[in-house]
C-alpha cells in the first residue's frame, strides 16, 4: 500500500516538518529566555511555537493515522501522538507566569519533546524510501 499522497507527495510530510521545526525552535527560545535573564518575549516565542507545533502536529497525526490504519508506519504515528501529548503538557507548563514557566521544568520538557519530534520525523520518512526501491 502507498501512503496518502497528492501527485506523488506525501501529505503528512510538510505538516510534520513544520511541527518538528516548531518543537526544536522551542528549545532554542527557552535557551534564549534563560540566557536573557527572563526577558518575557522569549517566553512568548516559546508559547507560540508550541501552539503552532501542536496545530501542525495534529494535522500530520490525522494523515499519519490514516496511513497507520492502512498498515503503514504505525510506529511513527504512535510516537507523534506521544510527542503531541508531551508538548501539550509542556504548553501548560509554559502558560505559568515568569521564570518558573521555563526553568527548569519547561526547558526539560522542551528538550524531551524536541528530541522525540526529531526521531518521529526520521521514522516518518523511512518507509517512503523503502517503497521507492
Amino acid at each position: 500500500m502507498r501512503p496518502v499522497t497528492i501527485a506523488g507527495l506525501r501529505l503528512h510530510a510538510p505538516l510534520l516538518a513544520v511541527a518538528v521545526t516548531c518543537f526544536v525552535g522551542t528549545v532554542v527560545t527557552d535557551l534564549c529566555y534563560q540566557g536573557s535573564g527572563g526577558n518575557l518575549i522569549w517566553l512568548n516565542f516559546s508559547t507560540w511555537l508550541l501552539a503552532a507545533g501542536i496545530a501542525f502536529g495534529v494535522a500530520a497525526f490525522v494523515l499519519m493515522l490514516i496511513d497507520a490504519a492502512r498498515g503503514l508506519n504505525w510506529l511513527a504515528a504512535l510516537l507523534l501522538f506521544i510527542v503531541l501529548v508531551e508538548e501539550l503538557f509542556n504548553s501548560l507548563v509554559h502558560a505559568r507566569d515568569g521564570w518558573t514557566a521555563v526553568v527548569p521544568t519547561g526547558f526539560v520538557l522542551s528538550m524531551v519533546g524536541g528530541l522525540l519530534a526529531l526521531v518521529t520525523g526520521w521514522l516518518a520518512r523511512v518507509p517512503a524510501e523503502r517503497s521507492r526501491a
